[in-house]
């Protein structure tokens, strides 16, 4: 138990993940930016222009790395000063296009989406074999509410570069849910799709597992009495599926070696925390490792508590 201790004091929100050269980077900014000079501005660019071009053909780390910039970055002027400075250069162009988004968040009203969309083609342009234009088009089409055609058409151009990109999917389940316009059938239908086809291992494996999770939590925010009894949905049809497909090799080390892997295990353990099944919950802690992601503990409230909290509930009686 003292070994379990000390991981729980060493728990932390790290949206790098796994990715130590990230983790790195975002530390630099965040200490360089403070400045404010145009000599900090273009060694920020400097910075994320040696990470984003590291690994050109790592689509999946690629995107990783450009979507945790994008979130850290959304209130600076750092995306937007680079794609100014350098219009031709397609990573600057994604980063300036998918923080934009991020600023103002995919069912936001209003903002500066004027270029955001142009951005996107101006970069697919520049760099044809490049999946993250695409992902960051299908963000925007989001955030502007395009319709289904449009996003399919987007869409289809992702998987046509990175056929099993995890944000695309994620993208498209979002896209799909009753809360962005589509349907549960809609989401039932891609999620059946997925599973027919998808490697064990594939980037974008926690795909169902997240359209379960939402279910869960859109059952938790009713209230009442289905509320009191959402523990049941883990235990019965589509649901009580995902997780036994995946459980016992998730955890398994270098079974999942995508860029989000933490992420997914992260996963993996809420929701089989929120099914009761501790026994299994135990050996995804253990693989985690202390890393955090906000979402989906933090909608029980603070992310790092709720995730101690499910940890030593899992470990009790060890």
């Amino acid at each position: 138990m003292g070994f379990l201790s000390n991981r729980r004091k060493r728990v932390r929100l790290a949206p790098e993940l796994d990715d130590q050269e990230l983790g790195r980077l975002l530390k630099s900014l965040l200490a360089t930016t403070r400045t404010g000079t145009i000599a900090t501005t273009d060694l920020c660019m400097a910075q994320m222009s040696r990470l984003l071009e590291q690994g050109p053909d790592d689509w999946d780390r690629r995107t990783h790395r450009i979507s945790v910039l994008a979130d850290f970055l959304s209130a600076s002027h750092l995306p937007k000063s680079w794609a100014a400075r350098e219009p031709r250069n397609p990573t600057a162009l994604v980063l300036h296009a998918w923080s934009q988004v991020a600023q103002a968040g995919p069912r936001a009203q209003g903002g500066d989406r004027s270029d955001a969309a142009e951005s996107c083609l101006r970069a697919a342009e520049l760099a044809p074999d490049d999946p993250a234009p695409w992902v960051a088009l299908l963000k925007v089409a989001r955030w502007e509410r395009w319709r289904q055609p449009q996003v399919f058409g987007v869409w289809n151009e992702v998987l046509a570069r990175d056929r099993w990109n995890r944000e695309a999917y994620m993208n498209m389940l979002a896209y799909l849910s009753p809360e962005e316009g589509g349907s549960r059938l809609q989401v039932l239908d891609f999620v059946d799709a997925l599973i027919a086809r998808v490697p064990a291992n594939a980037p974008c494996v926690a795909t169902e597992l997240t359209a379960q999770v939402f279910q869960y939590q859109a059952i938790l925010g009713r209230g009442g009495y289905e509320a009191l009894v959402a523990r049941t949905h883990w235990s019965q049809g589509m649901a009580a599926q995902a997780l036994d497909r995946v459980v016992h090799t998730w955890g398994q080390p270098g079974f999942l070696r995508h860029a989000k892997a933490l992420a997914d295990l992260n996963l993996l353990a809420y929701a089989l925390m929120a099914g009761d099944r501790r026994a299994d919950a135990r050996a995804v802690f253990e693989a985690i490792g202390g890393v955090v992601t906000a979402w989906p503990w933090q909608i029980g409230g603070d992310p790092l508590t709720e995730f101690e909290q499910a940890q030593r509930r899992a470990t009790v009686g060890m």
